[in-house]
């Protein structure tokens, strides 16, 4: 066998799978993110943008409240500087997402832009299916089956950001802040489905009753980060604790 890495991704490839992953993904997951990047496309023409960099947003930061922060802040005149920190702040959930989906991956065995695109589509609907469906599918088609869900995914929200841009006039600010909102509750109903022992459980909960405290008294723009590091620091020392007896709390 060759160890060339374009060979070896290419031994790799399973079209089956991608579009399976594809099909899956239009099943309800690739909707439901699409249509919270509506509200995208208006914002984007406010911050007086066009179509085509609304729907290039929508590919090349495939996040978004990072999409939203973007041309909110353009709108209201935010220096860049302070703009990209914000941004980044924002998407600093996605380094401990993608650590946890590596694991389900066989990544070695793919080139680096292979890798690179994986870690881009690790949204957090694509992330919480991922979680929950990888785990069925065997180890050699994973990559292929991931790569096709996600590119579901942002092919479809690609086109609903376009239609939001193009329908602007007719989609009033509160439906389109709505719209954002489907994207957490999916991935609230996508954990709690792929929950499999109490350290899991610990983690949602503390999400759920935690946040109203936190951002109570950390004010809105930090009570999420504070929020991920305790709740998430907390479930994961439960699960290093109870790892020895964790058919017990096994669903």
């Amino acid at each position: 066998m060759q160890k060339g890495g374009s060979n070896h991704t290419l031994s790799h490839w399973f079209p089956a799978f991608f579009i399976k992953g594809v099909r899956d993904s239009l099943g309800l997951p690739a909707w439901v993110v699409g249509a919270s990047l509506v509200g995208v496309g208006p914002l984007a023409q406010s911050a007086g943008y066009s179509i085509d960099l609304a729907i290039a947003s929508t590919l090349l930061v495939w996040a978004g409240p990072a999409q939203v922060l973007f041309f909110s802040g353009i709108s209201a005149g935010m220096a860049l500087p302070a703009l990209a920190f914000v941004i980044g702040l924002s998407s600093m959930r996605f380094l401990p997402m993608t650590m946890a989906l590596i694991p389900l991956l066989p990544m070695k065995d793919h080139s680096l832009p292979v890798q690179l695109t994986i870690g881009h589509m690790a949204s957090v609907t694509v992330w919480a299916e991922s979680l929950r469906r990888l785990p069925s599918i065997d180890e050699r088609h994973r990559v292929s089956y991931y790569l096709g869900f996600g590119a579901g995914c942002i092919g479809l929200s690609m086109i609903s950001t376009g239609l939001g841009f193009m329908l602007s006039s007719a989609v009033p600010q509160a439906f389109g802040a709505g719209l954002l909102f489907l994207t957490p509750i999916f991935f609230t109903c996508s954990i709690a489905a792929g929950a499999r022992n109490a350290a899991d459980w610990l983690a949602i909960a503390s999400g759920l009753f935690l946040e109203p405290v936190l951002s109570a008294w950390m004010g809105p723009e930090f009570d999420l980060l504070i929020l991920g590091l305790v709740g998430g620091t907390a479930a994961y020392l439960l699960k290093r604790r109870l790892k020895p007896h964790q058919g017990l709390f096994s669903s």
